[in-house]
């Protein structure tokens, strides 16, 4: 008996021992994988959920591009972007005041007033990338114009005036709508006739009014593919070898110092992240596999 209850003793010891041992093992393999799901949340960003906000241009969202770009942003750092889809005029009035902590606009030489002006922080504006304005039409192009000015945007713009063919304008101060301004002005006309409806809106609205109308707008190129309202509209003229028809896009964080709420930390990831070289590769291929080609054309300066 007492071989036994010895014997009974030195199991149920070994057995605690054992137990002991595996518990033991146990916590440092949770503790482990604690640390190493610490670490890929660490790797994966310093955002900690906190939100930016990016005021940015209706082309830009109209276009279909950020709702394919932002969710590997949001992804990789930890960020969430609220987006405000407004003109680019009023993204950069949104920076001014402090209401917006990034912005993605497409106006160049308003962007350097609003840089000049110290509306920006110390790294100023930064190319994205760039497409290109069309002027699009009903198939049938009263106006005449791709069979005379197929690829002369100031000579198009001269027939819609001699023609009163109906053209409809953004009218909201954004870069589609400064771009307009400046090919009216290369012509020396200044429309204010029946003609010429100041729609005060976006660009897929404004799209979507000349579909209705039967009528004439400048348009961005990634917007006009990407609402493909090709039944009854036409691209009638691109391509103008002057390049009036450019049209850049630009990064600029606003300057932290206008009030407490800007997020500048996550503003300056944003900005670094969309004009680093994978970011660049994402923009360069939207619209390849839909449209042929891209609809941007990515040109960031490596550093």
């Amino acid at each position: 008996m007492k071989k036994l209850c010895a014997a009974a003793l030195c199991a149920g010891a070994f057995f605690l021992c054992a137990c002991s041992a595996g518990e033991t093992q146990n916590q440092g393999e949770v503790q482990n994988q604690g640390e190493a799901q610490n670490q890929e949340e660490t790797e994966a960003g310093s955002g900690n959920g906190e939100e930016i906000i990016l005021a940015t241009t209706t082309s830009t969202q109209d276009s279909g591009l950020l709702d394919a770009i932002l969710p590997v942003f949001e992804d990789e750092t930890g960020y969430s972007v609220s987006v405000v889809s407004v003109g680019s005029g009023e993204a950069m009035t949104m920076g001014e005041n402090g209401e917006a902590d990034v912005l993605l606009v497409h106006s160049p030489a308003a962007e350097e007033e609003f840089v000049a002006g110290g509306h920006a922080d110390e790294d100023g504006r930064m190319d994205v990338m760039y497409n290109d304005f069309v002027l699009v039409g009903p198939k049938d192009d009263p106006a005449g114009i791709a069979a005379s000015a197929p690829d002369d945007a100031v000579e198009a713009f001269r027939k819609l005036a001699d023609t009163r063919s109906t053209f409809i304008s953004r009218s909201d101060e954004s870069g589609t709508h400064q771009k307009e301004l400046a090919i009216w002005e290369a012509c020396g006309i200044q429309p204010e006739e029946d003609w010429y409806v100041e729609a005060g809106t976006g660009m897929g609205a404004v799209l979507e009014m000349t579909n209705e109308m039967l009528g004439y707008t400048l348009s961005d190129r990634a917007t006009w593919l990407n609402l493909g309202l090709d039944e009854d509209l036409m691209i009638v003229c691109e391509k103008d070898e002057s390049g009036i028809l450019y049209n850049q896009y630009g990064v600029i964080c606003v300057n932290p110092e206008k009030n407490e709420n800007i997020n500048h930390e996550g503003a300056k990831a944003f900005q670094k992240w969309i004009v680093s070289e994978e970011t660049q590769e994402l923009i360069g291929q939207y619209g390849v596999e839909e449209f042929g080609s891209p609809l941007f054309t990515p040109d960031a300066q490596q550093g």
